[in-house]
């Protein structure tokens, strides 16, 4: 009687098993999936960075105005090398600047930034 018991048992079992195997299959094949959409949703996402970050560089090729900043940017440099006279100058300048709206401190960041393609700097702006 038991032996006759034992085959549908072990094939109760199997089924169970098969299931089991069954089911963790088609949870890695979900993670497989997932991981490959993310995957692609990245590669899109820097796909179209890189396309904008093109378009503004061809935008700026006919442009003064990298050229107008480095040389704002030098100005302060070249006075704090003329004595006390230029130290004076670039500290009053630089304290009327800190007396500025932060919109306006802020705008300057950005624009200065975008011109020379630094998106990441943007985020020494905030506070």
């Amino acid at each position: 009687m038991i032996q006759a018991l034992i085959p549908a048992i072990a094939e109760l079992a199997g089924g169970w098993l098969k299931g089991k195997a069954d089911e963790k299959a088609a949870q890695s094949r979900v993670k497989v999936a997932k991981a490959e959409a993310e995957a692609e949703v990245m590669k899109v996402a820097a796909m179209h960075e890189a396309g904008w970050e093109k378009i503004m560089a061809q935008g700026t090729v006919h442009s003064l105005k990298d050229e107008w900043l480095v040389l704002l940017f030098s100005i302060p440099l070249i006075l704090a090398f003329c004595g006390e006279w230029g130290r004076g100058i670039v500290a009053d300048g630089f304290a009327a600047l800190s007396t500025m709206p932060e919109w306006y401190q802020y705008s300057l960041g950005v624009i200065v930034a975008s011109s020379f393609a630094v998106r990441s700097a943007t985020k020494f702006f905030r506070k």
